[in-house]
């Protein structure tokens, strides 16, 4: 084998460049959306333990456990972890089904923060905020929570759309 003495390639001189390989922008884009999504992925899971850490507290002050609450939070838990799986392998079925499961947990928890009456009561009777501590944290995991949400949707679409190959013309 022969070694290379200078920084270039023998048998060239530089004016070669113009056949050479180029990366695909979508790939970088590819790498930058993995990333923003693994943040985003993070930021979810603090949001689902906050909602958790908010749902012990208002069943450790005596108030009944909803079912569509805790089907929210299994739901959040178990897309979170298919969207991790779709990220770290590239897998568009997996993040599509992340999108899914994680848009319905999102609807749930809304679901239950419009029929709990406390959580309205709370937000509208100002009095009452010392009381109600624990229901208005709860409403704002949720504000956040869906902000975060929208934003993850977002960036999971763009990363679907650079991921699949692109369209050859015919």
């Amino acid at each position: 084998m022969q070694q290379r003495k200078s920084g270039r390639p023998s048998g060239t001189d530089g004016s070669d460049f113009s056949y050479r390989m180029v990366v695909d922008s979508r790939y970088t884009e590819v790498a930058k959306g993995k990333s923003r999504l693994g943040t985003l992925l993070k930021t979810q899971i603090v949001v689902q333990l906050m909602g958790l850490i908010c749902m012990v507290q208002l069943i450790a002050n005596g108030k009944a456990m909803n079912k569509f609450a805790v089907s929210s939070s299994a739901a959040g838990s178990y897309s979170l972890l298919i969207g991790e799986f779709g990220r770290r392998r590239s897998k568009v079925g997996l993040l599509r089904l992340y999108i899914y499961i994680s848009s319905i947990a999102l609807l749930l928890s809304i679901y239950c923060s419009i029929t709990s009456n406390s959580t309205l009561e709370a937000i509208w009777n100002m009095r009452d905020w010392q009381k109600k501590k624990f229901e208005l944290a709860e409403s704002l995991v949720l504000l956040f929570g869906s902000l975060v949400q929208i934003i993850t949707i977002s960036t999971v679409l763009s990363l679907i759309g650079n991921m699949s190959p692109p369209k050859k013309a015919s």
